[in-house]
């Protein structure tokens, strides 16, 4: 079981993502911007094992998001979820676009955690 932080501004996409999270045996912690997501990383940095957010969001996007959350834990995984282009991720960062299927997030969640010894 991996501990996930979602980081979305929209509770629909949230919510979705945290239910398929879930449904995949993996703990969800969630995160409505990237401010939040920060604070909650810094909080317990060896706690979160992926961290999942939009790019797109208001108070601190998820560029910025990932910036900080980086000079906490350089090697963080990160999944980047974009209705743009993946030229928008940070470099080392894993991409899905926006609209993505339950299979789709799941495939990318067990890459990306498969990427990085838990």
């Amino acid at each position: 079981m991996a501990v996930i932080l979602v980081v979305d501004d929209e509770p629909f996409v949230r919510n979705l993502i945290v239910n398929i999270v879930k449904l995949s045996g993996h703990l969800a912690l969630t995160a409505r911007n990237g401010l939040e997501a920060v604070a909650f990383f810094r909080s317990d940095p060896d706690l979160i094992d992926l961290v999942i957010t939009d790019l797109k969001m208001p108070v601190m996007d998820g560029v910025e998001e990932i910036r900080r959350i980086r000079e906490t834990r350089p090697g963080a995984p990160i999944l980047c979820i974009s209705g743009n282009s993946e030229q928008e991720c940070p470099e080392g960062t894993m991409f899905l676009s926006k609209p993505f299927t339950s299979e789709q997030i799941r495939t990318r969640v067990g890459e990306a955690l498969a990427a990085h010894v838990l």
